[in-house]
Protein backbone atom coordinates (compact mmCIF):
# COMPACT_ATOMS: atom_id res chain seq x y z
CA UNK A 1 0.00 0.00 0.00
CA UNK A 2 2.31 2.78 1.06
CA UNK A 3 4.95 2.10 -2.61
CA UNK A 4 1.20 2.57 -4.35
CA UNK A 5 0.67 6.33 -1.95
CA UNK A 6 4.35 6.69 -3.33
CA UNK A 7 3.15 6.24 -7.15
CA UNK A 8 0.50 8.68 -6.29
CA UNK A 9 2.86 11.21 -4.67
CA UNK A 10 4.99 10.70 -7.90
CA UNK A 11 2.78 11.47 -10.12
CA UNK A 12 1.28 14.16 -8.39
CA UNK A 13 4.38 16.05 -8.46
CA UNK A 14 4.83 14.94 -11.94
CA UNK A 15 1.62 17.00 -12.75
CA UNK A 16 2.83 19.77 -10.31
CA UNK A 17 6.54 20.41 -12.26
CA UNK A 18 4.47 20.46 -15.60
CA UNK A 19 2.55 23.05 -14.54
CA UNK A 20 5.56 25.04 -13.38
CA UNK A 21 7.68 24.72 -16.42
CA UNK A 22 4.74 25.54 -18.41
CA UNK A 23 4.28 29.01 -16.36
CA UNK A 24 7.68 29.68 -17.73
CA UNK A 25 8.32 28.24 -21.12
CA UNK A 26 4.83 28.70 -22.27
CA UNK A 27 2.11 26.56 -24.00
CA UNK A 28 3.67 25.00 -26.55
CA UNK A 29 4.68 22.46 -24.09
CA UNK A 30 1.71 21.57 -22.67
CA UNK A 31 0.60 20.88 -26.57
CA UNK A 32 3.47 18.65 -26.88
CA UNK A 33 2.69 16.73 -23.74
CA UNK A 34 -1.22 16.39 -25.01
CA UNK A 35 -0.19 14.88 -28.00
CA UNK A 36 2.25 12.42 -26.56
CA UNK A 37 -0.43 11.51 -23.84
CA UNK A 38 -2.81 10.72 -27.04
CA UNK A 39 -0.44 8.46 -28.67
CA UNK A 40 0.60 6.42 -25.49
CA UNK A 41 -3.19 6.45 -25.03
CA UNK A 42 -4.04 4.98 -28.60
CA UNK A 43 -0.86 2.71 -28.73
CA UNK A 44 -1.52 1.29 -25.04
CA UNK A 45 -5.63 0.47 -26.15
CA UNK A 46 -4.32 -1.05 -29.07
CA UNK A 47 -2.02 -3.46 -26.66
CA UNK A 48 -4.81 -4.30 -24.75
CA UNK A 49 -7.50 -5.29 -27.35
CA UNK A 50 -4.28 -7.64 -29.27
CA UNK A 51 -3.72 -9.27 -25.98
CA UNK A 52 -7.31 -10.87 -25.87
CA UNK A 53 -7.90 -10.04 -22.00
CA UNK A 54 -11.21 -10.89 -20.48
CA UNK A 55 -13.38 -8.48 -22.06
CA UNK A 56 -14.29 -6.59 -18.21
CA UNK A 57 -10.54 -6.47 -17.77
CA UNK A 58 -10.37 -4.45 -21.04
CA UNK A 59 -13.39 -2.55 -20.65
CA UNK A 60 -11.80 -1.27 -16.64
CA UNK A 61 -8.78 -0.50 -18.58
CA UNK A 62 -10.52 1.66 -21.18
CA UNK A 63 -12.23 3.31 -18.49
CA UNK A 64 -9.12 4.13 -16.71
CA UNK A 65 -7.15 5.54 -19.78
CA UNK A 66 -9.90 7.49 -20.84
CA UNK A 67 -10.97 8.89 -17.17
CA UNK A 68 -7.03 9.52 -16.32
CA UNK A 69 -5.49 9.86 -19.43
CA UNK A 70 -2.22 11.26 -18.42
CA UNK A 71 -2.13 9.31 -14.86
CA UNK A 72 -3.71 6.48 -16.64
CA UNK A 73 -0.84 6.03 -18.97
CA UNK A 74 1.72 5.44 -15.72
CA UNK A 75 -0.71 2.99 -14.18
CA UNK A 76 -0.70 0.99 -17.27
CA UNK A 77 3.13 1.12 -17.55
CA UNK A 78 3.29 -0.25 -13.37
CA UNK A 79 0.01 -2.58 -13.47
CA UNK A 80 -1.47 -3.52 -16.74
CA UNK A 81 1.13 -5.52 -18.89
CA UNK A 82 0.47 -8.99 -19.07
CA UNK A 83 3.14 -9.55 -21.82
CA UNK A 84 5.85 -8.09 -18.95
CA UNK A 85 4.10 -10.83 -16.22
CA UNK A 86 4.75 -13.72 -18.76
CA UNK A 87 7.51 -12.64 -19.60
CA UNK A 88 9.62 -11.88 -16.22
CA UNK A 89 8.10 -15.55 -14.84
CA UNK A 90 8.22 -17.41 -17.73
CA UNK A 91 11.71 -19.30 -16.25
CA UNK A 92 10.56 -19.57 -13.10
CA UNK A 93 7.27 -20.99 -14.01
CA UNK A 94 9.18 -24.06 -16.07
CA UNK A 95 11.62 -24.57 -13.08
CA UNK A 96 8.34 -24.89 -10.66
CA UNK A 97 6.89 -27.50 -12.60
CA UNK A 98 9.96 -29.35 -13.47
CA UNK A 99 10.33 -29.40 -9.58
CA UNK A 100 7.07 -30.26 -8.85
CA UNK A 101 7.04 -33.49 -11.38
CA UNK A 102 10.61 -34.67 -9.73
CA UNK A 103 9.09 -34.20 -6.07
CA UNK A 104 5.76 -34.98 -6.20
CA UNK A 105 5.67 -36.74 -9.91
CA UNK A 106 5.41 -40.38 -8.14
CA UNK A 107 3.16 -40.56 -5.34
CA UNK A 108 1.04 -42.79 -5.10
CA UNK A 109 -2.92 -42.67 -4.83
CA UNK A 110 -4.60 -45.89 -4.44
CA UNK A 111 -8.62 -46.23 -5.33
CA UNK A 112 -9.97 -47.03 -1.88
CA UNK A 113 -8.58 -43.19 -0.69
CA UNK A 114 -10.08 -41.34 -3.89
CA UNK A 115 -13.32 -42.92 -3.07
CA UNK A 116 -13.65 -41.44 -0.29
CA UNK A 117 -14.03 -38.47 -2.06
CA UNK A 118 -17.47 -37.23 -3.90
CA UNK A 119 -17.44 -37.51 -7.67
CA UNK A 120 -17.56 -33.40 -7.82
CA UNK A 121 -14.67 -33.51 -4.61
CA UNK A 122 -12.79 -35.98 -6.82
CA UNK A 123 -13.18 -33.04 -9.97
CA UNK A 124 -11.75 -30.37 -8.05
CA UNK A 125 -8.95 -32.67 -6.30
CA UNK A 126 -8.31 -33.43 -10.19
CA UNK A 127 -8.22 -29.82 -10.97
CA UNK A 128 -5.90 -28.82 -8.56
CA UNK A 129 -3.70 -31.27 -9.08
CA UNK A 130 -3.53 -30.33 -13.11
CA UNK A 131 -3.00 -26.59 -12.25
CA UNK A 132 -0.78 -26.80 -8.96
CA UNK A 133 0.53 -29.67 -9.44
CA UNK A 134 0.43 -30.60 -6.00
CA UNK A 135 -1.41 -34.19 -5.15
CA UNK A 136 -3.65 -34.70 -2.74
CA UNK A 137 -2.33 -36.46 0.50
CA UNK A 138 -4.89 -38.36 2.84
CA UNK A 139 -1.91 -38.78 5.12
CA UNK A 140 -1.59 -35.29 6.89
CA UNK A 141 -2.43 -33.92 10.06
CA UNK A 142 -3.94 -30.38 9.88
CA UNK A 143 -5.54 -28.58 13.06
CA UNK A 144 -7.07 -24.83 12.49
CA UNK A 145 -5.42 -22.08 14.70
CA UNK A 146 -7.82 -19.18 15.46
CA UNK A 147 -5.90 -15.98 15.96
CA UNK A 148 -2.61 -15.39 16.37
CA UNK A 149 -3.66 -16.45 20.14
CA UNK A 150 -3.28 -19.73 18.77
CA UNK A 151 -1.16 -19.21 15.74
CA UNK A 152 2.04 -17.69 17.03
CA UNK A 153 2.83 -19.85 20.21
CA UNK A 154 2.29 -22.52 18.31
CA UNK A 155 4.83 -21.44 15.54
CA UNK A 156 7.74 -20.30 18.02
CA UNK A 157 7.06 -23.90 19.57
CA UNK A 158 8.02 -26.06 16.75
CA UNK A 159 10.71 -23.68 15.83
CA UNK A 160 12.94 -24.17 19.43
CA UNK A 161 12.10 -27.36 18.57
CA UNK A 162 13.55 -27.45 15.52
CA UNK A 163 16.83 -30.03 15.00
CA UNK A 164 18.05 -29.86 11.32
CA UNK A 165 16.17 -26.39 9.20
CA UNK A 166 13.85 -23.71 9.29
CA UNK A 167 12.58 -22.06 6.38
CA UNK A 168 10.55 -18.99 6.99
CA UNK A 169 8.30 -16.89 3.99
CA UNK A 170 6.21 -14.00 4.85
CA UNK A 171 5.05 -10.76 2.97
CA UNK A 172 5.32 -8.45 6.21
CA UNK A 173 7.85 -8.50 8.83
CA UNK A 174 7.98 -6.06 11.66
CA UNK A 175 10.58 -5.02 14.03
CA UNK A 176 8.48 -4.99 16.94
CA UNK A 177 7.77 -6.88 20.07
CA UNK A 178 6.24 -10.00 18.34
CA UNK A 179 9.04 -9.65 15.61
CA UNK A 180 11.78 -9.85 18.41
CA UNK A 181 10.11 -13.11 19.62
CA UNK A 182 10.60 -14.50 16.38
CA UNK A 183 13.97 -13.07 15.79
CA UNK A 184 15.25 -14.40 18.92
CA UNK A 185 14.51 -18.23 18.82
CA UNK A 186 15.84 -17.61 15.18
CA UNK A 187 18.86 -16.58 16.42
CA UNK A 188 19.01 -19.08 18.73
CA UNK A 189 18.90 -22.05 16.70
CA UNK A 190 21.33 -20.81 14.11
CA UNK A 191 24.08 -20.02 16.94
CA UNK A 192 23.23 -23.76 17.64
CA UNK A 193 23.32 -25.10 14.47
CA UNK A 194 20.23 -25.66 12.79
CA UNK A 195 19.85 -23.94 9.47
CA UNK A 196 17.69 -20.37 8.84
CA UNK A 197 16.38 -19.36 5.86
CA UNK A 198 14.23 -16.50 5.44
CA UNK A 199 12.50 -15.04 2.55
CA UNK A 200 10.78 -11.72 3.19
CA UNK A 201 8.92 -9.36 0.55
CA UNK A 202 10.92 -6.73 0.12
CA UNK A 203 7.87 -4.34 -0.58
CA UNK A 204 5.72 -5.68 2.32
CA UNK A 205 8.64 -5.65 4.74
CA UNK A 206 10.17 -2.16 3.31
CA UNK A 207 9.66 -1.09 7.33
CA UNK A 208 11.89 -3.78 8.66
CA UNK A 209 14.99 -2.55 9.92
CA UNK A 210 18.81 -3.33 8.89
CA UNK A 211 19.54 -3.76 12.10
CA UNK A 212 16.95 -6.22 12.61
CA UNK A 213 18.32 -7.77 9.34
CA UNK A 214 21.63 -7.81 10.22
CA UNK A 215 21.37 -9.02 13.83
CA UNK A 216 19.95 -12.42 11.66
CA UNK A 217 22.72 -12.64 9.33
CA UNK A 218 25.29 -12.18 12.31
CA UNK A 219 24.11 -15.50 13.50
CA UNK A 220 24.03 -17.14 10.44
CA UNK A 221 20.60 -16.27 9.13
CA UNK A 222 20.22 -16.54 5.43
CA UNK A 223 17.94 -13.41 5.20
CA UNK A 224 16.58 -12.94 1.42
CA UNK A 225 14.14 -10.20 0.06
CA UNK A 226 11.96 -11.28 -2.40
CA UNK A 227 12.14 -9.46 -5.76
CA UNK A 228 13.49 -5.98 -4.67
CA UNK A 229 12.85 -3.10 -6.10
CA UNK A 230 15.71 -0.51 -6.54
CA UNK A 231 14.16 2.33 -8.51
CA UNK A 232 10.25 1.78 -7.71
CA UNK A 233 9.13 4.05 -10.12
CA UNK A 234 10.87 3.20 -13.10
CA UNK A 235 10.11 -1.14 -12.50
CA UNK A 236 7.01 -3.09 -12.91
CA UNK A 237 8.26 -5.83 -10.61
CA UNK A 238 6.59 -3.38 -7.75
CA UNK A 239 3.61 -4.72 -9.12
CA UNK A 240 4.19 -8.96 -8.19
CA UNK A 241 4.01 -9.66 -4.35
CA UNK A 242 5.14 -12.21 -2.62
CA UNK A 243 1.92 -12.39 0.20
CA UNK A 244 2.52 -16.11 0.71
CA UNK A 245 3.18 -16.74 4.74
CA UNK A 246 5.29 -20.21 4.87
CA UNK A 247 6.66 -21.59 8.10
CA UNK A 248 8.47 -24.90 7.74
CA UNK A 249 10.43 -27.12 10.09
CA UNK A 250 12.69 -29.76 9.64
CA UNK A 251 10.73 -30.99 6.58
CA UNK A 252 7.76 -32.34 8.77
CA UNK A 253 5.93 -29.47 10.17
CA UNK A 254 4.45 -26.46 8.47
CA UNK A 255 2.74 -23.48 8.69
CA UNK A 256 0.45 -21.49 6.11
CA UNK A 257 -2.67 -18.72 6.29
CA UNK A 258 -3.54 -15.28 6.82
CA UNK A 259 -0.91 -14.00 9.66
CA UNK A 260 1.92 -12.14 9.11
CA UNK A 261 4.52 -11.03 11.33
CA UNK A 262 3.98 -8.42 13.51
CA UNK A 263 2.08 -6.84 16.48
CA UNK A 264 -1.20 -5.77 15.31
CA UNK A 265 -1.38 -9.46 13.86
CA UNK A 266 -2.02 -10.34 17.92
CA UNK A 267 -4.41 -7.41 18.67
CA UNK A 268 -1.57 -5.27 19.98
CA UNK A 269 -2.61 -1.99 17.51
CA UNK A 270 -5.58 0.22 18.98
CA UNK A 271 -7.05 0.80 16.04
CA UNK A 272 -7.61 -2.45 14.69
CA UNK A 273 -8.20 -3.98 18.03
CA UNK A 274 -8.91 -7.46 17.79
CA UNK A 275 -7.41 -9.48 14.54
CA UNK A 276 -9.84 -11.88 13.57
CA UNK A 277 -7.25 -14.13 11.59
CA UNK A 278 -6.98 -17.66 10.46
CA UNK A 279 -4.17 -20.28 10.18
CA UNK A 280 -3.28 -23.78 9.43
CA UNK A 281 -0.90 -26.68 11.48
CA UNK A 282 0.33 -28.55 8.89
CA UNK A 283 1.84 -32.04 9.75
CA UNK A 284 2.70 -34.59 7.45
CA UNK A 285 3.09 -36.10 3.86
CA UNK A 286 1.47 -33.02 2.22
CA UNK A 287 4.31 -30.62 4.05
CA UNK A 288 6.14 -31.64 1.62
CA UNK A 289 4.32 -29.65 -0.79
CA UNK A 290 4.61 -26.70 1.51
CA UNK A 291 8.74 -27.12 1.69
CA UNK A 292 8.54 -27.23 -2.31
CA UNK A 293 6.91 -24.11 -3.09
CA UNK A 294 9.36 -22.20 -0.43
CA UNK A 295 12.32 -23.94 -2.01
CA UNK A 296 11.58 -23.12 -5.13
CA UNK A 297 10.99 -19.21 -4.29
CA UNK A 298 14.29 -19.72 -2.36
CA UNK A 299 16.10 -21.03 -5.66
CA UNK A 300 14.44 -17.82 -8.09
CA UNK A 301 16.04 -15.29 -6.08
CA UNK A 302 19.47 -16.85 -4.94
CA UNK A 303 19.63 -19.49 -7.30
CA UNK A 304 20.71 -21.94 -5.09
CA UNK A 305 18.96 -25.66 -5.43
CA UNK A 306 18.47 -27.44 -2.14
CA UNK A 307 15.66 -30.49 -3.74
CA UNK A 308 17.32 -33.06 -1.54
CA UNK A 309 15.87 -35.50 0.73
CA UNK A 310 16.81 -33.80 3.76
CA UNK A 311 14.57 -31.09 3.65
CA UNK A 312 12.06 -33.48 1.74
CA UNK A 313 11.36 -36.32 3.62
CA UNK A 314 7.80 -35.54 5.53
CA UNK A 315 6.88 -37.58 7.97
CA UNK A 316 3.83 -39.97 6.99
CA UNK A 317 0.57 -40.08 9.07
CA UNK A 318 -1.13 -43.67 8.74
CA UNK A 319 -4.47 -42.98 10.25
CA UNK A 320 -6.17 -39.53 9.14
CA UNK A 321 -9.52 -38.26 8.16
CA UNK A 322 -10.07 -36.44 4.59
CA UNK A 323 -7.38 -35.06 2.60
CA UNK A 324 -5.23 -32.44 1.84
CA UNK A 325 -3.76 -30.18 -0.69
CA UNK A 326 -0.86 -27.32 -0.57
CA UNK A 327 -1.61 -25.54 -3.68
CA UNK A 328 0.69 -22.35 -5.47
CA UNK A 329 -0.86 -19.67 -7.19
CA UNK A 330 0.82 -16.53 -8.85
CA UNK A 331 2.45 -14.65 -11.93
CA UNK A 332 4.63 -17.20 -12.59
CA UNK A 333 1.39 -19.88 -13.56
CA UNK A 334 0.18 -20.68 -17.07
CA UNK A 335 -3.37 -20.90 -15.45
CA UNK A 336 -4.76 -18.31 -12.39
CA UNK A 337 -4.91 -21.52 -10.36
CA UNK A 338 -6.03 -20.09 -7.17
CA UNK A 339 -9.20 -18.61 -8.97
CA UNK A 340 -10.08 -21.34 -10.98
CA UNK A 341 -9.99 -23.61 -7.98
CA UNK A 342 -12.51 -21.32 -6.48
CA UNK A 343 -14.32 -21.11 -9.46
CA UNK A 344 -14.45 -24.63 -9.65
CA UNK A 345 -15.58 -25.23 -5.95
CA UNK A 346 -18.37 -22.42 -5.92
CA UNK A 347 -19.84 -23.65 -9.15
CA UNK A 348 -19.71 -27.25 -7.68
CA UNK A 349 -21.17 -26.44 -4.54
CA UNK A 350 -25.20 -28.01 -3.41
CA UNK A 351 -25.77 -26.34 -0.60
CA UNK A 352 -23.43 -23.40 0.77
CA UNK A 353 -20.83 -21.52 -0.28
CA UNK A 354 -19.14 -19.40 3.15
CA UNK A 355 -17.15 -16.92 2.04
CA UNK A 356 -14.21 -14.91 4.57
CA UNK A 357 -12.36 -12.23 3.28
CA UNK A 358 -10.71 -8.84 3.84
CA UNK A 359 -10.90 -7.87 0.50
CA UNK A 360 -13.63 -8.56 -1.94
CA UNK A 361 -12.87 -7.49 -5.28
CA UNK A 362 -13.23 -10.36 -7.70
CA UNK A 363 -13.19 -9.94 -11.22
CA UNK A 364 -16.34 -10.97 -13.75
CA UNK A 365 -16.03 -15.10 -13.61
CA UNK A 366 -15.56 -14.90 -9.18
CA UNK A 367 -19.05 -13.02 -9.32
CA UNK A 368 -20.91 -14.38 -11.60
CA UNK A 369 -20.30 -18.20 -9.97
CA UNK A 370 -21.31 -16.58 -6.42
CA UNK A 371 -24.21 -14.80 -7.57
CA UNK A 372 -25.33 -17.82 -9.73
CA UNK A 373 -24.89 -20.12 -6.71
CA UNK A 374 -27.27 -18.00 -4.75
CA UNK A 375 -29.87 -17.71 -7.76
CA UNK A 376 -29.71 -21.43 -7.35
CA UNK A 377 -30.62 -21.81 -3.82
CA UNK A 378 -27.58 -22.11 -3.08
CA UNK A 379 -26.77 -20.47 1.41
CA UNK A 380 -24.06 -17.75 0.49
CA UNK A 381 -22.60 -16.16 2.74
CA UNK A 382 -20.09 -13.03 2.31
CA UNK A 383 -17.97 -12.04 5.62
CA UNK A 384 -16.39 -8.96 5.46
CA UNK A 385 -14.72 -6.28 7.54
CA UNK A 386 -17.02 -3.29 9.22
CA UNK A 387 -13.97 -1.58 9.96
CA UNK A 388 -11.36 -0.63 6.88
CA UNK A 389 -7.37 -0.59 6.66
CA UNK A 390 -7.08 -0.01 2.64
CA UNK A 391 -10.37 2.91 2.00
CA UNK A 392 -10.38 2.17 -1.77
CA UNK A 393 -10.59 -1.44 -1.53
CA UNK A 394 -13.04 -1.16 1.44
CA UNK A 395 -15.20 1.37 -0.89
CA UNK A 396 -14.29 -0.74 -4.08
CA UNK A 397 -15.76 -3.65 -2.43
CA UNK A 398 -19.40 -2.42 -1.26
CA UNK A 399 -19.63 -1.16 -4.89
CA UNK A 400 -20.36 -4.99 -5.40
CA UNK A 401 -22.93 -5.45 -2.58
CA UNK A 402 -26.07 -3.88 -4.40
CA UNK A 403 -25.97 -7.17 -7.21
CA UNK A 404 -25.07 -9.72 -4.83
CA UNK A 405 -27.96 -8.31 -2.22
CA UNK A 406 -30.39 -8.68 -5.32
CA UNK A 407 -29.25 -12.01 -6.05
CA UNK A 408 -29.92 -13.26 -2.41
CA UNK A 409 -26.51 -13.42 -1.23
CA UNK A 410 -26.22 -12.59 2.45
CA UNK A 411 -23.17 -9.92 3.30
CA UNK A 412 -22.27 -9.81 7.04
CA UNK A 413 -20.36 -6.88 9.06
CA UNK A 414 -17.84 -8.41 10.99
CA UNK A 415 -17.63 -6.64 14.75
CA UNK A 416 -15.46 -7.16 16.65
CA UNK A 417 -11.97 -5.48 15.49
CA UNK A 418 -10.76 -6.17 11.80
CA UNK A 419 -11.31 -9.70 9.84
CA UNK A 420 -8.63 -10.64 8.04
CA UNK A 421 -10.03 -14.49 7.61
CA UNK A 422 -9.49 -15.71 4.51
CA UNK A 423 -11.64 -19.00 4.15
CA UNK A 424 -14.03 -20.42 2.20
CA UNK A 425 -16.65 -23.28 3.01
CA UNK A 426 -18.39 -25.25 0.40
CA UNK A 427 -21.53 -27.58 1.77
CA UNK A 428 -18.99 -28.00 4.81
CA UNK A 429 -17.18 -30.81 3.49
CA UNK A 430 -14.82 -28.92 1.20
CA UNK A 431 -12.58 -25.53 2.19
CA UNK A 432 -9.41 -23.48 1.66
CA UNK A 433 -7.29 -21.66 3.80
CA UNK A 434 -4.85 -19.95 3.28
CA UNK A 435 -3.10 -15.98 1.90
CA UNK A 436 -5.25 -15.47 -1.09
CA UNK A 437 -7.65 -13.01 -1.00
CA UNK A 438 -11.12 -12.85 -2.60
CA UNK A 439 -9.70 -9.81 -4.85
CA UNK A 440 -7.87 -9.48 -8.74
CA UNK A 441 -4.49 -8.89 -6.81
CA UNK A 442 -4.51 -12.53 -5.43
CA UNK A 443 -5.85 -14.14 -8.11
CA UNK A 444 -3.77 -12.04 -10.90
CA UNK A 445 -0.47 -10.50 -9.06
CA UNK A 446 0.63 -12.09 -5.86
CA UNK A 447 2.30 -14.73 -5.40
CA UNK A 448 -0.27 -17.26 -2.92
CA UNK A 449 -0.35 -20.69 -1.40
CA UNK A 450 -3.72 -21.98 0.09
CA UNK A 451 -4.46 -25.30 1.86
CA UNK A 452 -7.38 -26.77 0.23
CA UNK A 453 -9.30 -29.66 2.78
CA UNK A 454 -11.44 -32.71 1.50
CA UNK A 455 -13.53 -33.88 4.97
CA UNK A 456 -11.15 -33.25 7.63
CA UNK A 457 -11.84 -32.39 11.26
CA UNK A 458 -10.34 -29.14 10.38
CA UNK A 459 -12.73 -28.31 7.77
CA UNK A 460 -15.54 -28.97 10.86
CA UNK A 461 -13.31 -25.96 13.19
CA UNK A 462 -13.54 -23.78 10.33
CA UNK A 463 -17.24 -24.27 10.00
CA UNK A 464 -17.56 -23.70 13.97
CA UNK A 465 -15.35 -20.77 13.90
CA UNK A 466 -17.38 -19.40 10.41
CA UNK A 467 -20.99 -19.33 12.73
CA UNK A 468 -19.21 -17.90 15.73
CA UNK A 469 -18.32 -15.01 13.74
CA UNK A 470 -21.36 -14.49 12.34
CA UNK A 471 -22.72 -13.90 15.95
CA UNK A 472 -20.30 -10.87 15.99
CA UNK A 473 -21.24 -9.92 12.89
CA UNK A 474 -24.21 -7.72 11.50
CA UNK A 475 -26.30 -8.85 8.46
CA UNK A 476 -26.78 -5.78 5.66
CA UNK A 477 -30.29 -4.98 4.71
CA UNK A 478 -30.83 -5.02 0.85
CA UNK A 479 -33.00 -2.16 1.51
CA UNK A 480 -31.72 -0.23 4.00
CA UNK A 481 -28.15 -0.38 2.13
CA UNK A 482 -29.70 1.00 -1.03
CA UNK A 483 -30.36 4.17 0.52
CA UNK A 484 -27.01 5.25 1.70
CA UNK A 485 -26.41 8.41 0.16
CA UNK A 486 -25.23 9.44 -3.44
CA UNK A 487 -21.99 10.88 -3.05
CA UNK A 488 -21.30 7.68 -1.25
CA UNK A 489 -22.38 5.50 -4.34
CA UNK A 490 -20.41 7.72 -6.45
CA UNK A 491 -17.20 7.65 -4.13
CA UNK A 492 -17.33 3.45 -4.45
CA UNK A 493 -18.17 3.54 -8.28
CA UNK A 494 -14.84 5.47 -8.58
CA UNK A 495 -12.81 3.26 -6.47
CA UNK A 496 -14.73 0.13 -8.54
CA UNK A 497 -13.15 1.98 -11.62
CA UNK A 498 -9.82 1.84 -10.16
CA UNK A 499 -10.03 -2.23 -8.91
CA UNK A 500 -7.34 -3.11 -11.95
CA UNK A 501 -5.03 -0.95 -9.57
CA UNK A 502 -5.74 -2.89 -6.26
Amino acid sequence: MFKRIQLFVFLIMVVGFLYIVTEFWGSWIVTAYSIFISISVVFISFLIFIENRNPSQTLNWLLVLAAFPGVGFFFYLFFGQNFRKRKMFKQKAELDLRAFRQVEGSRFLNQRELNELGDYQRQSFRLAQRLGHSPISFHTDTRVLTNGSESFPAMLEELKQAEHHIHLEFYIVRDDQLGNEFKDVLVEKANNGVEVRFLYDAVGSWELSNGFKEELKRAGVEMVPFSPVKLPFLNNKINFRNHRKIVVVDGKIGFAGGLNIGDEYIGRNKYYGNWRDTHLYVRGEAVRSLQTIFLQDWYYMTGKALLKPAYLSPEYIIENKGGVQLVAGGPDTEWETIKMLFFSLMTSAQQSIWIASPYFIPDTDILSAIKTAALSGVDVKLLVPNRPDKKIVFYASQSYYPELLEAGVKIYRYNEGFLHSKVMIVDQELASIGTSNMDMRSFHLNFEVNAFLYKTDSVEQLVTDFEKDLQHSTQLEHSRFLKRPIFMKIYESTCRLLSPLL
